[in-house]
């Protein structure tokens, strides 16, 4: 229970809300820039074009909280370990000691994000227009997805939290307030129907697809930009989030779907293997015996392509990326971030001080946050496939496992041997871009929805395939192609799900023509290939079609094996019964969705959330008794050393400050 709400609201006030009449105006004068040739004095936001001030006055308030999202969310999870340097406030998250004395436990910060935007929402005017297009309505939506997130990230970490949709400019509005507190499920209730009225909408477009050059640190020589569309969020991106987190899991699924199919610029992301030249000879801390690769043949096709799943993070790269929080280059271009620094890079270094040390890069021996045993642990065990070419002519008729590991931690390690000792450094936040959305942060929601749905073979499509025209294909004998994926599914992905409707299955074909006539591969692969090799048989820039280079059966990344492997796992660490229904499927397939959010998107401030999320769905099936879930997000965090009981889901939250 929260108490003393009018102290605790009053101070956001004093902090944040006058900000909405007062300091927002004056916020571009920071990093976040427009092109506006009005004086930054008193902006309308009655008017077609000075309501950008406000609104991105909202998106410095988000880089303010940039940090604490980061932190809350990884530092509570199972991928990151101390070190000797790690600040106390980090060491405190991790092991659930936290108080409200802790740098990064502050609601206020979300609270001022929550504020402006009521300030907003409140006071501007949406019958503006442009011929017949109203050039508000995009920005407006958008303001109001980035609210329910501030909202989404107060139920996850405190529970039940003050909820307030009005601006709060002045003390009276608060005092003897009488603001509801609500939980998840409250807060969706309350914001989710009128979110609903802009599902299709698209981020606000502001005229720019390269971004605004923001200037580089004193050591780099390429600068940096930003995308301003991407520093919001998607209406349907955030709805599917919220239905996910209240286990309305048909509401989510379609939301997720609007975005892919009537938002999304891109449905896949083209990565595979990343950096397998580098790596497939060679494991994380020691070499690969030979004889578990195939021959060398079949590993020159392998390792051909790009780009290299690594450059989703790098400075100016928006491939992947559907939301982020840009943050400044330096202080006097805006708000700036410790989280490169905890990593044990000096993003904001200048050249004097490399010079003094010797650097040509920035990284610092004080490494607060490594990779965690248990990161390294799934990243070296998972399986890389590879094209075996047994030399009967086709060349792709077989695909193998090697021990290689996934590529994906590796690709984003940096590592030098320093004294004798093995020195690694994590790269994601190299140049200080704070992510919140990618397309595979979508599919692999997606999958989560489609699984507890009971279509848990479309999940594993996710993983393996991608969604694509591939599982509707037929052999001359009228078989699928695709065999794992059951009729129902088929059904439902054309109909109640449509992604692979007549409307929507020209988004997601799996093979192009080339100017050449060549046929190739497109965008559509799934989200397991990122960093353990392709299971399928097409590859990009190879001249074969579908149907006669794909063999399912060939590749030992099969949804029965691996929902097999993942069933003997649960049964062996909690000492229970697993069977074969399809409950026992969905658990299994989830905690192989568990794997690859850790795989996919570690330390990119969604772990906590996930374990916690996951472990909720599982409490609600009660397939191993209700508190199973619990049971399992504790044993997930064991090696943290919590000082709480976390099997009692009321320990997983922070104290509200």
């Amino acid at each position: 229970m929260i108490t003393n709400i009018s102290k605790y609201i009053s101070g956001c006030l004093v902090g944040c809300a006058i900000c909405a009449t007062l300091t927002v105006s004056t916020s571009c004068s920071d990093m976040i820039e427009t092109e506006s040739t009005r004086q930054n004095i008193d902006p309308e936001i009655t008017s077609k074009t000075d309501s950008l001030f406000y609104a991105f006055g909202i998106l410095q308030a988000m880089q303010q909280l940039a940090d604490q999202y980061v932190f809350q969310g990884e530092m509570r999870g199972d991928l990151l370990k101390t070190t000797d340097y790690t600040d106390n406030n980090l060491r405190q998250l991790a092991n659930f000691s936290a108080t409200t004395a802790n740098k990064y436990d502050s609601a206020y910060v979300y609270y001022r994000v929550i504020n402006n935007c009521n300030y907003y929402i409140a006071h501007r005017d949406t019958a503006l227009y442009t011929g017949a297009t109203n050039v508000v309505l995009p920005e407006y939506a958008g303001v109001k997805a980035i609210r329910a997130w501030a909202y989404l990230q107060l139920g996850r970490n405190y529970e039940r939290v003050p909820f307030f949709t009005e601006p709060l400019t002045q003390i009276s509005q608060i005092d003897g307030n009488s603001f509801p507190e609500l939980d998840l499920a409250g807060i969706v209730a309350q914001l989710a129907p009128d979110l609903e009225r802009y599902s299709g909408y698209a981020t606000p477009n502001y005229g720019t697809t390269s971004g605004h050059n923001i200037g580089s640190p004193n050591w780099e020589s390429q600068q940096k930009s930003y995308v301003p569309s991407l520093c919001f969020i998607p209406v349907d991106v955030i709805l599917g989030d919220m239905y996910l987190e209240t286990q309305q899991f048909d509401l989510a699924a379609k939301h997720f779907i609007t975005y892919l199919t009537k938002v999304a610029t891109r449905v896949y992301s083209p990565y595979l293997a990343p950096m397998a030249s580098k790596y497939i000879g060679s494991g994380r801390m020691g070499a690969i015996v030979d004889a578990d690769l195939p021959d060398a043949s079949s590993i020159a096709v392998m390792v051909t392509s790009t780009p290299s799943w690594s450059g989703i993070f790098d400075r100016n790269s928006t491939t992947d990326i559907i939301s982020y929080i840009p943050m400044a280059v330096n202080s006097q271009n805006g708000a700036t971030t410790n989280v490169p620094l905890t990593f044990g890079f000096n993003y904001y270094a200048t050249n004097e001080e490399l010079s003094a040390n010797g650097n040509t890069n920035p990284y610092i021996d004080e490494v607060q946050l490594l990779p965690s045993s248990a990161l390294n642990t799934l990243s070296d065990s998972t399986e890389y496939y590879i094209y075996f070419d047994n030399k009967t002519g086709d060349r792709f008729d077989s695909i193998q496992a090697s021990k290689a590991g996934d590529m994906r931690l590796r690709s984003i390690i940096h590592q030098t041997l320093v004294d004798d000792s093995t020195h690694q450094w994590i790269d994601k936040y190299k140049y200080a871009n704070i992510v919140l959305y990618r397309t595979s942060t979508v599919l692999l929601h997606l999958a989560e929805a489609f699984n507890r749905l009971g279509m848990y073979d479309a999940a594993f499509a996710i993983l393996k395939d991608g969604i694509s025209d591939k599982l509707l294909e037929r052999n001359s004998d009228g078989t699928y192609n695709v065999t794992y994926i059951k009729d129902d599914t088929r059904l439902k992905l054309q109909t109640t799900y449509p992604m692979l409707s007549e409307e929507n299955i020209n988004k997601f074909e799996s093979v192009s023509t080339d100017a050449t006539g060549r046929n190739m591969v497109n965008a559509i692969y799934g989200i397991h290939s990122h960093g353990a090799g392709t299971p399928t048989s097409d590859y990009p820039g190879v001249n074969v079609t579908y149907g006669t280079a794909y063999h399912a059966g060939t590749s030992p990344y099969q949804l029965d094996r691996m929902a097999g492997l993942k069933m003997e796992e649960i049964a062996k660490q909690f000492n229970i019964n697993v069977g074969t229904t399809k409950q026992d499927t969905i658990n299994a397939i989830e905690d192989l969705l568990c794997d690859e959010y850790a795989l996919e998107l570690a330390f990119e401030g969604n772990r906590f959330y996930d374990l916690a999320r996951l472990a909720r769905h599982k409490n609600a099936a009660a397939l191993y008794g209700g508190n199973f879930g619990s049971l399992w997000f504790a044993r997930k965090l064991a090696a943290n050393k919590p000082v709480k009981d976390l099997t009692n889901p009321q320990n997983w939250y922070l104290p509200f400050k």
